[in-house]
């Protein structure tokens, strides 16, 4: 006795499990996040390291090269990559793919720890994280107000907009480009300084004692015991004018006697325009396994609750990759049930028997099913290649019920019991089922092991089809000869005639059974003009997708300011225009800048990025088509 006998003698539970998987199924797939692709945790580091007011050349002697030393030793290091700008050093170091992410990240912060004494004792605590690959921002927006200035504004943006924001669940980061930074200057004036005899030293050591408190440890009073703290703090800028400062021969005197003191902003360093107005934009990422749309969807109505308690503000989407995941997720699903429903209408067409169609469909959705809790188990999401998988294997899901159900009508049809014909049957054809199904776990099983980046994008993909396939097994063994008991055991119709379009699919056959020369020939040039076609196809790792917005860069030679770098900037903007199908264009200047692998260099003034909006799709030409565009209007603008 099989399985399948078994299931027949025993059908509770048989049917009993498949309830369980169908109920597991089901909220496995509500708990599944949507994403565009998987998460992938290549082995990239990414460590910051900050020495304000440091030029990058002493910043590569001082800095770089000697974290870059200590780097060179670990294991498995495949290539550094460093960016130095004033002030910041970014360094992503990347490591080979069997390499442990949390083993590189441990490792590259020793390395770093290892050379620290020797770094200048004014560098700032260095940072040492983990890049998560593809992790592109997920909405961004431009924010303005009628009321604040752009100082105000940008504090808003950090303090309360970005608190408020990474307080949404499944928000991991939040940046703000484009405005400016509080600074409180300090500017000397050295005439004053020689005729009292102070130096810029003294200034500076009696300045770093300002904002500063400790602890006084502890004292008896009364009865009581009570913690005393040592004080040294302003709470306006303004109060610095009265400092006094102690010079080295004992004299004292105050800051505002040498120097002018200004409550104001920093340098600017970067700048954000949308459609050539200045504006401060911000945008927001994903933490690693939650849904993209479900965090769009509350911060989008966190953003409408600030804009009711906050009137004068005006926020605009600039662009979003969640629009394009949720329509590649929407068009996944109508694949996904129009693949199931033509192939129940071509098994009806074949077994032209209502109640074995209705058999073999229900091997559908018992295997489709319980296949997404296995997903959520494993950790999978609903993305492209989730979904391509369940499209691709939508048609084979029936093949073994088909197979069981076609051999149980054949041995019924010869007067025996519907129970002893299943019986039989499901005896007779068990081998071939379980080869055809473990055929197809061997094709698409390497799939899933595939070694490199190809490996980690296609791991979620095979092992879909491959648990889904097994499932269709089990189902075509255990639900499928109960069915047929069941379902058949009040049908007593015998063999029916072939139909005109069976009788001229088995005419072609037996022609090409009669000239079988003629069929391999036939088949080869087949074979031959389809290799001809692919090497016609245009090659890529993923093809061009229409995500309603690209980017294009900006980089203006070493030296050269962030003025002129929004000229230019402008320039672009200007000749982009009046292109059909373009909404908005949004400027970054100065913004941290994409390595690749997920991993950013350090911003420059002379680096900016346009990110051009289209029109919905609808009212517009292909993506495609408007980059040619964008491309010949910019060929003649400098540094685009």
């Amino acid at each position: 006795m099989n399985f399948a006998t078994w299931s027949i003698r025993n059908p509770i539970p048989s049917i009993l499990l498949f309830m369980m998987l169908t109920f597991a199924g089901i909220a496995g797939f509500n708990a599944l996040p949507i994403q565009n692709f998987p998460d992938m945790d290549l082995p990239t580091v990414k460590i910051t390291l900050s020495l304000p007011g440091a030029a990058p050349s002493q910043l590569e002697t001082e800095v770089a090269r000697k974290v870059e030393d200590s780097l060179a030793t670990l294991s498995g290091l495949k290539h550094i990559n460093t960016s130095i700008t004033d002030g910041m050093v970014s360094i992503t170091a990347e490591f080979v793919l069997e390499k442990p992410l949390s083993d590189a990240l441990i490792e590259t912060k020793d390395a770093v720890d290892s050379v620290r004494s020797d770094l200048p004792t004014d560098l700032l605590q260095p940072t040492v994280s983990s890049v998560t690959i593809g992790a592109d921002p997920l909405v961004t927006y431009a924010v303005s107000s009628s009321k604040m200035d752009e100082e105000a504004l940008s504090w808003f943006v950090d303090d309360t907009l970005g608190k408020t924001l990474l307080s949404v669940k499944g928000v991991g980061k939040f940046e703000r480009i484009g405005g400016v930074n509080r600074e409180v200057r300090i500017t000397v004036d050295p005439a004053k300084m020689a005729a009292l005899g102070v130096s810029a030293t003294e200034i500076s050591r009696s300045l770093k004692q300002v904002q500063m408190e400790s602890s006084g440890g502890r004292t008896q009073i009364g009865n009581g015991e009570q913690s005393i703290r040592t004080v040294a703090t302003v709470s306006q800028a303004a109060e610095l004018a009265s400092m006094p400062i102690a010079l080295l021969d004992g004299r004292t005197i105050h800051l505002d006697q040498v120097a002018t003191i200004s409550d104001s902003v920093s340098e600017r360093s970067q700048q954000a325009l949308l459609d050539g107005k200045s504006t401060i934009g911000f945008r927001f990422y994903r933490a690693k396994g939650y849904d993209e749309t479900d965090i769009t969807t509350n911060v989008r109505a966190t953003i409408e609750t600030l804009k009711e308690a906050h009137p004068d503000l005006t926020i605009t989407q600039v662009n979003s990759s969640v629009d394009y995941t949720l329509q590649q997720y929407e068009g996944s699903m109508h694949m996904l049930y129009e693949g199931a429903i033509l192939a129940v209408i071509v098994v009806w067409f074949f077994l032209k028997d209502w109640r074995a169609t209705v058999i073999s469909a229900v091997a559908l959705p018992l295997s489709i099913i319980p296949t997404f809790a296995a997903m959520h188990w494993l950790g999978f999401s609903l993305n492209t290649l989730t979904l391509l998988a369940l499209a691709v294997v939508v048609g084979i899901l029936v093949d073994d019920a088909i197979v069981e159900v076609e051999n149980i009508v054949r041995h019924k049809q010869m007067g025996k019991p519907v129970r002893q014909a299943a019986e039989e049957a499901v005896t007779e054809i068990a081998t071939a089922v379980m080869a055809t199904t473990l055929t197809l776990v061997v094709v698409f099983m390497p799939t899933s092991l595939m070694s490199g980046v190809s490996g980690l994008v296609f791991r979620e993909f095979g092992w879909t089809i491959v648990i889904s396939v097994l499932v269709s097994l089990l189902v075509a063994r255990l639900i499928t000869p109960v069915m047929a008991v069941y379902f058949l055991s009040g049908s007593h119709e015998s063999e029916k005639p072939d139909g005109p379009i069976m009788q001229r699919y088995l005419g072609a056959v037996n022609w090409c059974l009669a000239h079988h020369k003629t069929t391999i020939l036939a088949a080869i040039a087949f074979f031959a003009m389809s290799i001809f076609l692919m090497t016609t196809l245009e090659t890529g790792f993923i093809p061009a997708s229409d995500r309603g917005y690209t980017t294009a860069s900006l980089e203006l030679p070493p030296g050269s300011s962030l003025e002129q770098t929004v000229a230019t900037a402008e320039t672009a903007r200007l000749a982009l225009k009046d292109i059909e199908g373009v909404a908005h264009v949004f400027t970054a200047i100065g913004t941290a800048q994409a390595a690749g692998a997920g991993a950013t260099q350090a911003g420059e003034v002379r680096k900016g990025a346009l990110t051009i909006a289209f029109a919905p799709r609808g009212e517009r030409r292909s993506q495609k088509a408007i980059e040619q565009d964008i491309r010949a209007h910019l060929i003649d603008v400098p540094g685009a």
